[in-house]
């Protein structure tokens, strides 16, 4: 009895270290590979941040790169006239100018394009099924009209 007794508390201890292996895998995927991902993004943003771009800071505030410092891990930003110097760290996100936008918008329109014609195809029924019942709701606010206009003349 003494050997059983043994062996079903080594299995519980077993699936115990299991479920904190398990736990502690959760953690990794779902919270700190994710973080480091993300840290690399933002590292590959501050690295290509260059003079005269718009950028956002992880305070709302907006401006436009006036100076980047490596050495110092700085930015000064001009915002309307006014120079303000940050850590190069809180710049949350740079604004596309617009040369980058339009380099974008062909591929994007042309995608968009190929999907117009299907919803208004889709939308055509749609419309002239619409316009007989508001040719009859017109209709209809006319005849009370024309009976008012008939009272009043007599």
């Amino acid at each position: 009895m003494g050997i059983l007794a043994a062996s079903s508390s080594t299995g519980s201890g077993m699936s115990s270290i299991i479920i904190i292996v398990l736990m502690i895998a959760f953690m990794y995927f779902f919270m700190i590979r994710p973080q480091q991902k993300q840290r690399k993004e933002h590292q590959s943003m501050v690295n290509h941040l260059k003079k005269g771009d718009q950028v956002v800071m992880i305070s709302r505030l907006h401006g436009v790169i006036d100076e980047i410092n490596t050495t110092d891990q700085t930015v000064t930003i001009d915002c309307e006239g006014v120079y303000l110097t940050f850590d190069l760290s809180a710049i949350a996100r740079v604004i596309p100018s617009k040369t980058q936008e339009t380099a974008e918008t062909p591929a994007s329109e042309s995608a968009a394009a190929s999907q117009e014609p299907a919803k208004e195809a889709s939308e055509a029924p749609a419309s002239q099924e619409a316009a007989p019942a508001s040719e009859s709701a017109a209709a209809d606010d006319q005849k009370p009209a024309q009976s008012d206009s008939a009272d009043a003349d007599k």
